[in-house]
C-alpha cells in the first residue's frame, strides 16, 4: 500500500508504518497474526496517547512515513475518526485495513474518502464463498467484502487487495488473481504464511512451489492490471531481476524497484495496540514502546533496528547472496524457523555461488 513517494534514508524513517489500533474483530480468520479476539484490550493506547503519537510520527520530518492503519478491525475504535483527521492534518499519507463484516457499510466507505483515507485494504483468501469464509470462519464474510469493494469503486477510492499465500490457498490464486482483475484492485499484496498466532495451524508452500509461483506472479505483473507485490517473501524481488525486468515498461520496473531494500526494519515498523514497536508485526520481538520513548528515536537507535538494517549481519545463504541488498529475505520467517531474526529465509530456494 504505497503511494508515490521521493527518496528516503531507511535507516531514519520507515516507508511504511503500521499501526494496529486494536486487537478487537468479529472475524476468527485462521492466519490471524494478532489471534484477534471481539473485545478490545482495555491497555490499548488511549485516544490522548494515540493523538501523541501522531504528532510523533511528524517528526519523523519529510518524506514522512505512510501510515497504514490495521488490526484486529480498526473500525471497532470509536475515535477512529479522530486519528484519521490528525494524521492528514499533519500532511501524512493515511490507508485503512477493515475487516470484512457488516461493520463495515456505504455511509463508513463515504466517510473514509471523506476524510481523507488514500486507499483501503481489503482482504481475499478464496475464489468463492466456501473457500474464503473456510478461511475467515465467519459466514458470509466474503459476501459483504466484495460488497464493500463495490462501495470503495463507487466512491473512487483505490484499492489494495490482500491474500494469504499457504497450501491451502495455492491452488485457488489463478482464481482469485480473476477476481482481482474483475475488482479494479490497484494493488494485490500476496501474503505468504508466518506460522505466528493462529497462523501455526495452517501449512506454508515449499519452497520449489514458492519459486514456480514468483514467476507465475512476475507474469502477471507484467500483464499491466493491477500492481503485484508480496509479503514476507522479498525473493520476488530476485525472481524478476534474473528475469527481464530491465526490459520491462516503466510501471512494472517502477512498480518492483520501489520495494528494493524494503524489509522488515528497514522501512518498515510496526505499533502495536500496546505501544510496543516491532519491525513489523510478522517479527514479535520488541524494540521499545511508544509510551516510554518516540517512535522516531526507537526507529532510529535501538539495537534491533540497527543490526537488521545492516546486510553484513545476514547469515547463511541470505548473508552470501548477491540480492541480499535487492531482497533480504523475510526475517519474520527466519525467527519463526530458527529463533534468529538474521537467519536465512528457509522459503527461498536459491542457492548463491
Amino acid at each position: 500500500m504505497r503511494p508515490p513517494h521521493g527518496a528516503f534514508d531507511p535507516t531514519e524513517r520507515p516507508m511504511m508504518l503500521y499501526w494496529e489500533l486494536t486487537r478487537a474483530c468479529e472475524l476468527s480468520c485462521r492466519h490471524c497474526r494478532a489471534e484477534a479476539q471481539k473485545s478490545r484490550h482495555p491497555d490499548e493506547l488511549s485516544t490522548e496517547e494515540g493523538l501523541q503519537l501522531i504528532k510523533q510520527i511528524g517528526q519523523f520530518g519529510d518524506p514522512l512515513p505512510h501510515v497504514v492503519i490495521t488490526g484486529g478491525d480498526p473500525l471497532k475504535r470509536p475515535d477512529l475518526w479522530v486519528f484519521i483527521d490528525a494524521l492528514i492534518e499533519q500532511g501524512i499519507s493515511t490507508a485503512i485495513t477493515p475487516s470484512g463484516t457488516y461493520a463495515i457499510n456505504p455511509e463508513v466507505v463515504s466517510q473514509f474518502r471523506q476524510h481523507g483515507i488514500w486507499m483501503v485494504s481489503m482482504s481475499i483468501d478464496g475464489s468463492n464463498p466456501e473457500r474464503h469464509d473456510g478461511i475467515r470462519q465467519v459466514p458470509g464474510s466474503f459476501a459483504q467484502t466484495v460488497q464493500a469493494c463495490e462501495w470503495c469503486r463507487e466512491q473512487g477510492l483505490p484499492m489494495q487487495m490482500n491474500t494469504l499465500v499457504c497450501q491451502q490457498t495455492l491452488d485457488d490464486l489463478p482464481m482469485i488473481y480473476e477476481l482481482m482483475k474483475q475488482f479494479g484492485a490497484a494493488r494485490w499484496s500476496l501474503f505468504f504464511l508466518i506460522q505466528v498466532g493462529r497462523g501455526k495451524g495452517l501449512e506454508e508452500i515449499t519452497p520449489a512451489q514458492a519459486e514456480q509461483l514468483m514467476h507465475t506472479l512476475y507474469g502477471w505483473a507484467k500483464e499491466g492490471p493491477m500492481v503485484i507485490k508480496t509479503t514476507e517473501a522479498p525473493f520476488y524481488r530476485r525472481v524478476a531481476l534474473q528475469s527481464d525486468l530491465q526490459n520491462e515498461s516503466a510501471a512494472v520496473k517502477g512498480s518492483i524497484n520501489r520495494g528494493m531494500g524494503i524489509r522488515d526494519g528497514c522501512g518498515v515498523m510496526f505499533i502495536s495496540h500496546l505501544g510496543e514497536v516491532f519491525p513489523s508485526g510478522f517479527v514479535p520481538v520488541v524494540a521499545g514502546n511508544v509510551r516510554d520513548k518516540s517512535p522516531v528515536d526507537i526507529y532510529r537507535e535501538a539495537d534491533l533496528f540497527q543490526r537488521l538494517r545492516d546486510m553484513n549481519n545476514l547469515k547463511g545463504k541470505c548473508g552470501r547472496c548477491s540480492y541480499k541488498h535487492q531482497c533480504g529475505g523475510s526475517r519474520a520467517r527466519a525467527l519463526a524457523y530458527t529463533g534468529d531474526v538474521l537467519e536465512s529465509d528457509p522459503l527461498c530456494p536459491y542457492q548463491p555461488e
